[in-house]
């Protein structure tokens, strides 16, 4: 099977790493562009809040969060095995316990931020 997936979980580690970092490129894209909307055109930026605050921009919200905070968790679990080598033995297990933080902190805040959204 030439297509077959052979990686571990270093390889989606560094795979999910490089597109939670060109999310939050593109959130900082997004972030200069509604700020320079604020002087420009006000009223566009009042739509523009409109939708942030709307399902669907609450969903991007959450978006946006998790790739901040898995390339937050990620980019820690690379320094700590940059400081210390002998780390790298157990980088499989420090990448779970990434995920288990991610998913612990991560479901919690992804529901406050769409509770509005979902009339709670």
């Amino acid at each position: 099977m030439l297509l077959r997936y052979r990686g571990s979980e270093g390889m989606v580690a560094w795979a999910f790493h490089r597109i939670s970092g060109i999310g939050i490129v593109a959130f900082v894209v997004l972030h200069v562009f509604d700020i320079f909307l604020a002087g420009a055109n006000p009223n566009a930026y009042d739509d523009l809040l409109k939708f942030y605050a709307s399902t669907p921009g609450r969903m991007m919200e959450v978006l946006i969060g998790a790739a901040l905070f898995y390339h937050a968790l990620n980019g820690i679990r690379i320094m700590l095995m940059g400081f210390w080598p002998r780390l790298t033995l157990y980088h499989k297990q420090i990448w779970y316990a990434n995920w288990v933080i991610f998913l612990g902190v991560g479901l919690p805040g992804a529901f406050i931020i769409m509770r509005p959204a979902l009339g709670l």
